[in-house]
């Protein structure tokens, strides 16, 4: 089976325009959280979704679904999130397996709830990738020159540029490989974890490549907040 995982663990805010998390900020006329819930109910090949919540915020995203989402409920499921991006993720597997059982035939397609933007190809072909590969992330190809500097200070390194991609999400695992890799991991490899792709890297899994989109941004600072509402023809903030 083929589930969706949208990570909505965060509690802050770097915009600093409301005490909520920004995944629950209004997008137009609706959060951006349920933007990005109903691009994976659309898409077809996903069997399951899971979204990983803050427990403090866990009867807010229940009330969500019941007021936006009116088709397609059965398949969404709202589980407790972990300290981090990746025990959120991995209590979304915990939550799977205790439903569906553990099966090399399951796959989970990770993304930010705060990238709204997610098209069906870009889902769809996570799905190929992954079924192909075991594990796929999805970038786009770096358009400024990457500079490296090590004290912030001056250039260390200037990296060729052709060689250079911008990580985005989804990021598409076989679920046992990313929970053996993952259990693996000692402690301090999991403190250096930026994403989930680096379980993977860090053992020397080779993680494929999708293409994503420019439009299938972040919404992290005021902004990404204002293009996004542009997007959708909403109203910017100041």
């Amino acid at each position: 089976m083929i589930f969706g995982a949208i990570l909505a663990g965060g509690v802050g805010s770097r915009m600093h325009i409301s005490d909520m998390p920004k995944q629950f900020l209004s997008l137009g006329n609706k959060p951006i959280i349920i933007h990005t819930l109903e691009k994976f109910l659309l898409c077809e090949r996903i069997d399951e979704i899971y979204i990983g919540v803050h427990a403090s915020w866990l009867a807010h995203m229940e009330d969500l679904i019941d007021r936006y989402i009116h088709l397609k409920k059965d398949r969404i499921h709202v589980v407790a999130g972990g300290s981090d991006r990746n025990s959120t993720i991995m209590n979304i597997v915990a939550a799977i397996e205790t439903d569906h059982g553990e099966s090399d035939d399951h796959y989970i397609i990770t993304h930010d709830s705060v990238r709204p933007f997610v098209t069906d190809r870009i889902l769809n072909d996570n799905v190929e990738s992954v079924l192909k590969y075991k594990a796929t992330d999805t970038v786009t190809e770096a358009v400024d020159t990457i500079v490296v500097s090590e004290d912030g200070k001056v250039i260390s390194d200037i990296p060729d540029r052709r060689k250079m991609y911008q990580g985005q999400t989804p990021q598409s695992f076989q679920i046992s490989l990313l929970k053996r890799l993952y259990g693996e991991l000692s402690e301090d490899e999991k403190n250096i974890l930026t994403d989930a792709c680096k379980i993977c890297v860090v053992r020397n899994v080779p993680v494929h490549l999708v293409a994503g989109e420019v439009s299938n941004l972040k919404i992290t600072t005021v902004s990404d907040y204002n293009i996004a509402q542009a997007m959708v023809g909403g109203e910017r903030i100041d």
